[in-house]
């Protein structure tokens, strides 16, 4: 019974969308201020990652020293390196998307 109450030529002369409801999103002014840009996000990224690159050496120096002394066993070694590995060529490729951005 209600869908021929919906179906019924008064429900749809009534509710017919208007020109300004068929825009859900508000009307912004027409200029437009960025407040990062690609260029200084991947920068910032760049900055980061440096200093976990930097970071994760020295405590892949520190790995290599206990492996030496006997403190740790040498597996730890391996983890540490891939560690400082991965984070240092994350860092050489922010360094070249930050490059690239005009």
């Amino acid at each position: 019974m209600w869908r021929s109450k919906l179906t019924s030529p008064l429900f749809q002369t009534r509710y017919q969308p208007q020109k300004q409801d068929r825009e859900l999103r508000p009307t912004l002014p027409a200029f437009d201020t960025p407040t990062m840009t690609l260029k200084s996000a991947a920068l910032l990224a760049l900055i980061g990652t440096i200093l976990m690159t930097a970071l994760l050496a020295w405590n892949f120096v520190f790995t290599v020293l206990n492996v030496l002394r006997g403190v740790v066993t040498a597996v730890t070694l391996f983890s540490s390196f891939l560690y400082a590995f991965g984070c240092f060529t994350t860092a050489v490729f922010f360094y070249v998307f930050h490059r690239t951005q005009s």
